[in-house]
């Protein structure tokens, strides 16, 4: 037990799989053990706390003092998650460290949460590696709830998300993805890494989308997209700041120093772009063309206003511009290559697919936004994939921002709230046959994707649901939709699509999809 909890410890102090971490002089053994002593008194204090609370925490395995849970995690949480409400039930406690962390895996118990109780449940629990990237937690996704948290997330969904506005710069969208089509035609017959290739296009479609103009001029294209999965592994990183905040001025796994670097790095792109569109027009105002007008040129009109409810700061502007870069960027593309395995697995789909899009779009077109509220195959799919592989398995954890009672038992005030939207999605109590991949169930159903129906949440609920819902929706469906209307697939001699999940802040495949494109088009202009 003492060398495993040792190993765990380590590992975890030092951000690394081996089991050794040298320190460098005498002060950080002294500050390591007045943290550990400060934390054992803190564990005591909180026990007795919570011993005779009525009503009672919610049942969960038993942990070790201080350290509580954390030896006995497993890699992937989901999973584990899921087995612990085996044993103790829809609703469990988790200590780890001196954070109470509490999972919920029924439908019912996530209502009450996100809808009955939205309002207290409606905070993050920022990690440290937040705080230092978005100044503060001036962004949309950990931005505390309140006055302030509405009055940008109304600016971003009225000004920004509305159709009317999507619509505007549907043409920088379109450019990229059929720069994406023509880039494939030249790899007809050949092996193409779909991950990579999707990827690479999600990142230009959202330069593109953001701040307009070209991606390869705004920046380098690799370093930005290694930089933006370092930005979410941090993140996802088991922070020892977090578990123990005593511990945070330390930074000991050098977590929030690294993120200030990668926040640095962006922010120097930001702020190049902006300082060059307010040099482009009288007054700090660009005039651009209203079919053709970026992300960027709308929020810094909203920056120009003087009115304090339509006022967007410059900070704002630059942690909403990250925000949207990093949700867009991993979330899609993981959701397009899990549909193109699951097609791949499932040749009928694909085939009937191929047939709505050519009844639909018709072969000697390409596929445009504007076909899509006639596709509603091709939006099953979707939906049924989102089902099967939830991008975010457990969502952004909730905190509630004042102790509440939840099915009985009592959740503490900031403890850390998971919602295992996997395992509901998966849950033969909530879906018929829930482990095949079964479009239909989308085109009978009432089940939607707009966090109305408490099993199927791949986008979250209530006041924290994804802010970017409507640019993911048109985004997923038109690559989507073009990879199959344009190509027909084939695997490489001997190759199976895998279904195997790397568990992280976005549940990915854990090998890349390859697959060997073939023309479906007859004319082949329609690839230049």
């Amino acid at each position: 037990m003492i060398p495993n909890l040792y190993e765990k410890v380590t590992v975890l102090a030092c951000q690394g799989r081996s089991w050794s971490c040298s320190a460098h002089g005498f002060a950080p053994l002294v500050a390591a053990a007045l943290a550990i002593f400060c934390c054992a008194w803190w564990y005591w204090w909180r026990s007795a706390k919570f011993t005779e609370i009525n009503p009672p925490l919610p049942p969960g395995p038993r942990g070790l003092p201080i350290l509580g849970n954390l030896p006995f995690i497993k890699q992937d949480l989901h999973h584990y998650f899921t087995e612990l409400s085996e044993s103790y039930g829809p609703i469990f406690k988790l200590q780890l460290g001196t954070k109470i962390c509490i999972v919920i895996n029924s439908p019912p118990l996530v209502k009450e949460v996100l809808q009955d109780q939205d309002a207290i449940f409606a905070n993050r629990d920022l990690p440290a590696a937040a705080i230092v990237s978005m100044f503060g937690g001036l962004d949309i996704a950990w931005r505390p709830n309140g006055p302030e948290h509405n009055r940008l997330r109304k600016l971003i969904i009225r000004e920004i998300m509305s159709k009317k506005s999507l619509d505007t710069c549907y043409a920088l969208r379109r450019h990229e993805i059929q720069q994406m089509v023509k880039d494939i035609h030249w790899k007809i017959g050949s092996p193409v890494n779909l991950g990579e290739q999707i990827s690479l296009t999600t990142v230009k479609v959202m330069i593109s989308t953001l701040w307009g103009g070209s991606s390869e001029r705004s920046c380098n294209l690799i370093e930005l997209r290694k930089r933006l999965d370092e930005f979410v592994r941090l993140f996802l990183a088991p922070n020892v700041s977090d578990i123990f905040p005593v511990l945070a001025p330390f930074d000991l796994q050098g977590i929030v120093s690294k993120s200030k670097k990668h926040m640095s790095w962006f922010y120097e792109i930001f702020e190049s772009v902006i300082t060059s569109r307010l040099k482009s027009g009288d007054d700090g105002k660009k005039i651009v063309d209203e079919i053709n007008k970026d992300f960027l040129q709308k929020m810094l009109e909203l920056n120009q206003r003087e009115d304090d409810k339509s006022y967007i700061s410059i900070n704002e502007v630059k942690a909403v511009l990250l925000d949207l870069m990093v949700g867009g960027t991993d979330t899609i593309p993981t959701t397009i290559e899990w549909a193109m395995t699951e097609l791949l697995r499932h040749p009928d789909i694909m085939m009937k697919l191929a047939e709505e899009l050519d009844t639909v779009v018709e072969k000697q077109n390409m596929v445009e936004e504007s076909h899509l509220p006639r596709l509603h195959y091709l939006d099953a799919v979707i939906k049924e994939t989102l089902r099967l592989h939830p991008v975010i398995p457990l969502l952004l954890p909730h905190m509630p921002s004042k102790t509440s009672i939840v099915a009985g038992y009592t959740i503490p005030k900031h403890s850390r709230v998971f919602i295992n939207a996997w395992a509901m999605q998966r849950d033969p109590r909530f879906w018929d046959d829930p482990l095949r991949f079964q479009p239909e169930r989308f085109l009978k159903g009432n089940n939607n994707h707009r966090g109305n129906s408490f099993q199927y949440l791949p986008f979250g609920s209530g006041r924290r649901i994804c802010v970017g819902l409507a640019l993911a929706e048109k985004m997923v469906a038109v690559l989507l939709g073009a990879l199959v209307h344009s190509f027909e697939w084939e695997l490489p001699r001997g190759a199976k699509p895998d279904v195997q999940e790397k568990f992280g802040v976005v549940l990915k495949k854990k090998e890349a999809l390859v697959a060997i494109p073939v023309a479906r088009l007859s004319n082949p202009k329609q690839y230049k």
